[in-house]
């Protein structure tokens, strides 16, 4: 049975896929934003998202009007320089060629273009030209041979060059660049209709070994479809489309639209639109976590897996499930979280031991416990990149835990900090805890440190695994590496102490890329132990436990794409 939420049951800024009217997509490669009340400071760089000074505010509807034309003007400009680039080459090109064609050598006939181009400018625009009687003679030359319709096909580019820049200019001064703007998605009604956008997905599906054979028949690089969804139109007292004021970016955390989070500076704030009560709308969106399904055999699986629109639908249709902020309003609060609305859902937090309990800053990091494959308990512990103020915690955790193994799936910087180096190079002491790094080994797509750590007499080992060939927002451009070390880490898990606590996965906001990791985990074990896989069962309940989990719609197909690999892996093993 396969849950789903319709349409009408959904307020109009949730789960991210859908804009406001007014509201312009956010591209992945977008340069940072920030959202919220222009009047607040700005914890981020002088320069960055400041508020407006004395004589900076927004343009009247006149200086609007001036700055679009100058954007005109200047577009018109830059778009006639090219013209007559292009023209001037596709011309010297075309008597180049047709000076080949008669007979002459490359420079000769390069020499002689030039000439016959010089003749050509000087009967336009009225100068002597510039090679003088050359050009004369050349032109004299032309009219004796027999290849005319090379400089006739050649005269006819050029014209053609021209006359579409006119077509544009004129567009250009009519629509502005709407009508020459492929990308660009019109919208009759904007009070009807919302828009979804995603970006074309980065992997590659066809390798698995490095011999040339195929395991499966699914397409390389699948096409990620961009649609538009309508909204049902009912009464507001229907109970069953009651919906929530908007939330702001918060609820749209995870959307192939934006990945503004990455955007945003320790300690700023945005507004919410609702208390700590849910809403009817809350309510069914922690009821679909609860009950949403979609089991699929092998043979659905690899259909599914190229069915990018199905799976679009799929994704945009759960819910993540983020914490308002406003559930944790402890001043100082904020020195602690890497992203401001990125927050540990509070029923599966992990919560740090520590002689004043009753101090909530000392108790707190951004981490949660998941459930493992079966429904085991704090199998997995996902949290956000350690930063500069919270590697002592991070380390605390790790001993309070006893966890065996470290995932870190992003690099240190990916156009900026997105994690800090929080091991040593050698050794070092955080909270009392001794860390020394024993042995590093270099693979081609991770690293692995093994840690001593020493504490009050104890000694344990730790083992570290460090996947650098995940670039942020994306996701890998080969599934096999990522299925490799999912592979190394479970046996790792396997000769751990049977005292050892859950495995560490971070990334950077400790949603996305860990989402998927352990999504994949616990999915590969499904698979192997029941033939069957729930990949939405396994997304709903990670975002029960950590608001969030797989973050966007290329990673939750990068989910199938990687499943239906393993099982084409699986089934080939057998045959064998």
């Amino acid at each position: 049975m396969t849950r789903r939420l319709s349409s009408s049951t959904r307020s109009q800024t949730e789960d991210s896929v859908f804009l406001k009217p007014d509201e312009d997509p956010i591209w992945l490669d977008d340069p940072p934003m920030t959202d919220g009340d222009p009047s607040q400071p700005r914890d981020g760089p002088p320069g960055l998202d400041e508020p407006p000074g004395p004589g900076t505010g927004p343009p009247g509807p006149q200086g609007h009007q001036e700055e679009l034309w100058r954007d005109k003007f200047y577009t018109i400009v830059m778009g006639m320089h090219w013209c007559a680039v292009f023209c001037t080459i596709s011309q010297i090109t075309g008597y180049w060629a047709f000076f080949l064609v008669d007979g002459n050598g490359l420079f000769s006939a390069f020499y002689k273009s030039l000439q016959l181009l010089d003749f050509y400018l000087g009967v336009l625009l009225s100068f002597n030209p510039v090679f003088g009687v050359d050009s004369l003679c050349v032109m004299a030359e032309v009219e004796k041979t027999n290849h005319y319709w090379v400089l006739q096909a050649t005269e006819g580019i050029g014209m053609a060059i021209i006359v579409f820049m006119i077509i544009r200019t004129v567009c250009k001064l009519e629509y502005g660049d709407a009508g020459w703007s492929a990308a660009t998605v019109a919208v009759a009604d904007h009070g009807d209709r919302r828009q979804s956008v995603s970006r074309q997905p980065s992997f590659t599906l066809s390798e698995w070994t490095d011999a040339q054979e195929d395991l499966m028949d699914l397409e390389a690089e699948p096409q990620t479809p961009i649609f538009d969804l309508g909204l049902d139109t009912r009464t507001e007292g229907d109970i069953t489309t009651l919906s929530v004021t908007p939330v702001g970016l918060q609820e749209r955390r995870g959307s192939n639209v934006s990945l503004t989070l990455d955007m945003c500076s320790p300690g700023c704030t945005e507004p919410y639109g609702y208390g700590a009560q849910l809403s009817p709308r809350d309510q069914t969106a922690k009821e679909y976590l609860r009950e949403g399904t979609n089991t699929l055999t092998p043979s659905q699986l690899h259909t599914r897996a190229i069915d990018d629109q199905a799976l679009q639908a799929e994704f945009y249709e759960t819910p993540m499930n983020f914490v308002d902020p406003k559930e944790y309003n402890y001043p100082g609060l904020v020195r602690k979280n890497r992203y401001k609305t990125i927050l540990p859902n509070a029923h599966s937090r992990v919560i740090l031991r520590t002689a004043d309990e009753e101090e909530f800053l000392s108790t707190y990091i951004n981490a949660n416990y998941l459930q493992g494959y079966g429904g085991e308990e704090r199998a997995y512990i996902a949290t956000q990149g350690p930063t500069v103020n919270t590697v002592g915690d991070f380390w605390r955790m790790v001993w309070q835990e006893r966890c065996p193994i470290i995932v870190m799936i992003t690099n240190l910087e990916e156009k900026n900090e997105k994690c800090a180096e929080y091991w040593p190079e050698d050794s070092v002491t955080h909270e009392g805890i001794e860390i020394k790094v024993v042995t590093v080994t270099q693979e081609d797509d991770y690293s692995l440190r093994v840690f001593t750590l020493k504490f009050d007499g104890e000694e344990r080992s730790l083992r570290q695994y460090w996947y650098t060939s995940w670039p942020d927002q994306k996701t890998p451009d080969k599934a096999p590496p990522l299925l490799e070390l999912v592979e190394e880490v479970e046996q790792a898990r396997a000769e751990a102490p049977p005292t050892s606590g859950p495995v560490i996965v971070h990334c950077s906001a400790g949603i996305g890329r860990t989402g998927c990791f352990i999504a994949t985990s616990i999915l590969c074990k499904q698979l192997r132990s029941e033939g069957v896989v729930d990949i939405l069962r396994t997304t709903c309940q990670l975002r029960l436990d950590r608001g969030g989990m797989i973050q966007t719609g290329e990673q939750y197909q990068f989910v199938h794409h990687v499943l239906s690999l393993y099982e084409k892996q699986l089934s080939h093993i057998v045959e064998e």
